[in-house]
């Protein structure tokens, strides 16, 4: 019960980070994506940080923000200049490959098996996702193509070390060290790259709020907290939610279509996700075993 709950909580993450599209166009000045990534970041994380009230000490300033530039700072800009150059949700499609290249990551880093479910599971949530997410017009532009595979190697990266790295510290005082430097780190981007802000309505006000409480401090502490708990395979699949629930949402809140194909890519997508899981509970019960065999053998 407790493992199901695990995820449960985890997959709230990526299901509200669904939503980031339909807000980010419906409720906020459009043309600002690193002020939109700075605002989500930067203050979601001092807020963590006053409550916390705990500073990195040693060598963690260096992983810290290490952590939130490929958390935060790399992966959200390059997200956003996929999403500008490439059509059609294509930028969907290259980010999907992150749990692949998690599985790798994994093993190198983490010293975890390669397992035959979950390249499967990845590998068929790729395909979902470039089904319900692609348009029949294709034109790819190599810089955006670049930015996706780049973002997916961000997110994969940022997922794989923050299971490596874990500091003895409380939950929320990691997600406040990470959220803080990532939006650090975008702050002079924004200043720089882009011009001051439009005076603000009350629907920006809003939008702002929901991506930096909800979207940015409540989910990547559930998100952290699936990291340090769950097999970081299984994590990465749960991501296959964030484009399901903004095709879904664009379904319900702006009307648009979702065809035959997008219906059967939504149960490949559901699929792979579930089969994503067993690695988990698979991983978990050898362990278990292991553990078993060992007291045994002691006793």
């Amino acid at each position: 019960m407790t493992q199901k709950l695990d995820m449960l909580l985890t997959a709230v993450a990526p299901a509200i980070w669904g939503s980031t599209y339909l807000v980010t166009t419906e409720l906020l000045p459009e043309g600002y994506p690193l002020t939109v990534a700075m605002l989500r970041a930067l203050p979601a994380g001092v807020l963590l940080l006053v409550c916390a009230r705990q500073l990195p000490v040693g060598m963690w300033w260096v992983k810290i923000f290490i952590l939130g530039a490929l958390n935060f700072s790399i992966f959200w800009w390059l997200l956003f200049m996929a999403a500008y150059r490439l059509p059609g949700g294509i930028a969907a499609i290259f980010v999907a490959i992150s749990p692949l290249i998690v599985v790798f990551l994994a093993r190198i880093f983490l010293a975890s098996e390669i397992r035959a479910t979950s390249v499967i599971a990845a590998i068929a949530g790729m395909t979902g996702i470039a089904v319900l997410t692609a348009k029949t017009e294709i034109d790819l532009d190599s810089v955006g193509v670049i930015a996706g595979v780049a973002g997916a190697f961000s997110m994969a990266f940022g997922t794989v070390l923050t299971r490596h790295w874990q500091p003895p510290v409380p939950l929320l005082t990691f997600t406040a060290w990470q959220l803080t430097a990532g939006g650090i780190i975008l702050l002079p981007a924004a200043m720089w790259f882009e011009p001051a802000l439009p005076e603000l309505v009350i629907k920006n006000y809003i939008g702002f709020i929901y991506l930096g409480f909800f979207g940015g401090l409540i989910t990547y502490v559930l998100w952290f907290r699936g990291i340090r708990k769950l097999d970081t395979s299984s994590v990465a699949t749960l991501g296959f939610i964030s484009p399901l629930a903004a095709v879904i949402l664009g379904w319900w809140w702006l009307g648009q279509s979702l065809g035959p194909w997008q219906l059967a890519s939504i149960i490949v997508v559901m699929a792979s996700i579930w089969l994503g899981q067993k690695t988990n509970t698979y991983t978990k019960q050898n362990s278990e075993i292991t553990v078993l065999k060992t007291m045994t053998e002691k006793s």
